[in-house]
């Protein structure tokens, strides 16, 4: 039984360490894996992209548990999701939005208290409500045990580019990784233009117009794009930090025009 973690909780305090104490107390055989803690401080669209990136790696029956909750203790719900063959926890806030638009899914409310654990804090939720559940559903509880099927959960737009003209879009910057480099959300497949025509990128207060095929075929200090490993297009510098340069971070809106 293989649990997956990706929250914001960062290595400093205990919250990640907690979580998996919960998971080993009613699972003690599970193996957990950190895809990451890493995730800025209430970037919800950053943690659901960082999860997207990694789920489909793992064998059917993983559960992954998504905690970016800004929302801890209020009245949003928390979600089991069922998509690829796979089990995806976390709360009712959109953090999940990038595998229901990829994978055919169902989703379900958690309701039922007994996978809970005795206490739940009203600003731990991690602990006390999604890491137990995991571990529940990983033993073996049925999905349908967790609740009943729900169809008004979030959605966010915020993962999908608009068109604001017949050839211009509006996007955003998804994540921003280890080295600088700002990943969009505008993907090769539904941009297939990158490849042929000339175009502009406008991220923070400079723009750029050329696409590069290696992180080394910048100039020094020149902004490029590239397609990253996920498909996405990123925005890079050559051995230096893109986002540091444009003071930009997840979030930031990015204009794109083609000509």
């Amino acid at each position: 039984m293989i649990i997956t973690l990706t929250t914001d909780f960062g290595l400093k305090d205990h919250f990640a360490g907690a979580m998996k104490g919960a998971i080993l107390g009613i699972a003690p055989q599970a193996a957990i894996v950190d895809i990451t803690h890493e995730v800025e401080p209430f970037e919800i669209v950053q943690g659901g992209f960082l999860l997207w990136q990694a789920y489909s790696g793992f064998p059917k029956g993983t559960v992954h548990v998504a905690v970016v909750d800004p929302g801890v203790g209020t009245e949003r719900r928390p979600l089991l999701a069922e998509a690829a063959g796979q089990y995806f926890i976390g709360p009712d806030n959109g953090v999940l939005s990038m595998i229901y638009q990829s994978e055919k899914h169902k989703v379900r409310a958690i309701t039922n208290q007994k996978y809970w654990l005795k206490q739940v804090s009203r600003t731990f939720h991690g602990r006390d409500i999604f890491a137990p559940c995991a571990a529940h559903l990983a033993r073996g509880a049925t999905p349908a045990s967790f609740g009943k099927p729900v169809n008004d959960y979030v959605q966010l737009s915020e993962i999908v580019p608009f068109r604001q003209s017949r050839r211009a879009w509006a996007g955003t910057v998804l994540h921003v990784d280890r080295f600088g480099n700002l990943v969009t959300n505008f993907h090769i497949h539904a941009f297939e233009d990158f490849r042929t025509r000339p175009f502009e990128m406008s991220v923070g207060l400079q723009r750029l117009a050329r696409l590069g095929l290696t992180f080394a075929d910048g100039l020094p200090g020149e902004l490029f794009a590239i397609v990253g490993s996920s498909g996405y297009i990123e925005v890079a510098v050559n051995q230096k930090s893109a986002a540091k340069q444009l003071g930009c971070g997840p979030g930031a809106p990015v204009d794109l025009a083609f000509f």
